[in-house]
C-alpha cells in the first residue's frame, strides 16, 4: 500500500511538472523575458523596437545585449520582439503590424526574409516610423521599387563565409568531397554565405562540392540533412555550415558515427561552437559581432529620430575564430 501511495504521489508530481512546462511553452513567443510594451511608455522616453528572428539562437541574445547597452546609454525605452523561430516570417510581419498600431517611435529589424517583410515595413515607413535594417539585408531592388530608404548595418556575409570555408579548404591537400549546409534560401545573408563558401572551395583544385542543402538555420534539420548527405556520399571530408546552430547539428551526427576526421566550418561564434573548436570536433567559426550590430542599430534609430541622416550601408568587421585564436 505504501509503495502504491508513493507511486501515486510521483505520478501527480510529474503531471504537475508537465503542466507547468506546457504553460511556459504556450507563452507568447514574440515577447522576450525582458521586454516592455510600447503602450507602457516610460515618461518622455522614445520607444524604439528591436525586432529579431528568435531568441532560441544565442546569436540574437548577444544582439539584444548590445541593444540594451544602447538603451541604457541613450535613455530610450527598448521594446524587444521576436518570432518563435527563425522561419516564423508571418509572426514577424504581425509583430511589425502591432508596432505600427502602437505608434512606436522607431523600428530596428533583423528580418527573417529579405523580401516578405518589405510590404509591412512600407506601412511603417509611410507612418513616419524610422527603420534600421540589421543582420540580414532587405532586398535592395524590392526596397527601391517601393520607395523605401532604409539604412543597413551588418557584416560582409560573403567575406565571412569565404574566410571560414577557406580555413578548412587550406587544410585539404588531396582529392576530397565537401558539402555545404545552407541557411534559409530566400534570406540574403544565407545566399551570400553560400556564395562565399563556394568561392573558397572553388579555389582548391582538390575539392569537389557534392551536396548543398538547406537546414533553415536549425540544429535538428542540420542533423537530418547531414545524415542524408553522408548516406549518399559517405566519403565527404569537409562541411561548411552557414551558421553555428547547423554546425552543431552536423557535429552531433559526425560524433554519433565516429566521423571526427571530417572538417567542419561554421558562422556566428556561439559559445557551444567555441567549445567544439577547443575540443577539435569543429575547426573554425566567424564572429560577426552581434552585440555591435544591436547597439549600432538602436543608436542609428535614435539619431534618425533626432534628424540625422545615416549612411546607406555600414559594414562591421568579421573575426575568424580558431583554436589558436581562442587559446
Amino acid at each position: 500500500m505504501k509503495r502504491v501511495l508513493i507511486c501515486v504521489f510521483v505520478l501527480i508530481a510529474l503531471s504537475l511538472t508537465g503542466c507547468s512546462k506546457e504553460i511556459i511553452n504556450s507563452a507568447d513567443p514574440s515577447r522576450s523575458h525582458s521586454q516592455q510594451t510600447a503602450d507602457s511608455s516610460n515618461g518622455n522616453k522614445k520607444n524604439i523596437a528591436l525586432v529579431m528572428k528568435t531568441l532560441t539562437n544565442p546569436f540574437f541574445i548577444e544582439m539584444e545585449k548590445g541593444a540594451r547597452q544602447a538603451e541604457n546609454e541613450l535613455g530610450i525605452n527598448l521594446i524587444v520582439k521576436t518570432g518563435a523561430k527563425e522561419t516564423s516570417i508571418e509572426q514577424q510581419i504581425a509583430v511589425v503590424g502591432e508596432l505600427i498600431n502602437s505608434k512606436v517611435d522607431a523600428i530596428v529589424i533583423s528580418p527573417g526574409s529579405s523580401t516578405d517583410l518589405i510590404p509591412v515595413l512600407k506601412k511603417a515607413y509611410d507612418a513616419n516610423i524610422p527603420i534600421v535594417n540589421i543582420d540580414n539585408r532587405l532586398d535592395p531592388t524590392f526596397l527601391k521599387s517601393t520607395g523605401l530608404d532604409i539604412p543597413f548595418i551588418s557584416v560582409d556575409n560573403e567575406e565571412g563565409a569565404y574566410k571560414s570555408a577557406k580555413y578548412i579548404s587550406d587544410q585539404i591537400t588531396k582529392l576530397t568531397k565537401v558539402a555545404i549546409v545552407e541557411g534559409i534560401r530566400n534570406a540574403n545573408n544565407a545566399e551570400q554565405r553560400k556564395k562565399g563558401a563556394i568561392k573558397a572551395f572553388g579555389e582548391n583544385p582538390n575539392i569537389q562540392i557534392v551536396a548543398m542543402e538547406t537546414a533553415n538555420w536549425k540544429i535538428d534539420e542540420a542533423y537530418d540533412i547531414t545524415s542524408s548527405m553522408f548516406t549518399q556520399y559517405p566519403d565527404i571530408g569537409a562541411v561548411f555550415c552557414a551558421n553555428d546552430m547547423m554546425a552543431l547539428g552536423t557535429i552531433q551526427y559526425l560524433n554519433e558515427f565516429n566521423l571526427n576526421h571530417v572538417l567542419v566550418a561554421g558562422f556566428d561564434d556561439l559559445a557551444e561552437a567555441r567549445a567544439a573548436i577547443t575540443k577539435g570536433t569543429m575547426q573554425v567559426t566567424i564572429n560577426q559581432q552581434a552585440d555591435i550590430q544591436g547597439y549600432s542599430g538602436v543608436k542609428f534609430a535614435f539619431e534618425m529620430l533626432n534628424g540625422k541622416k545615416q549612411p546607406q550601408e555600414t559594414i562591421i568587421d568579421v573575426k575568424l575564430v580558431t583554436k589558436s585564436s581562442i587559446n
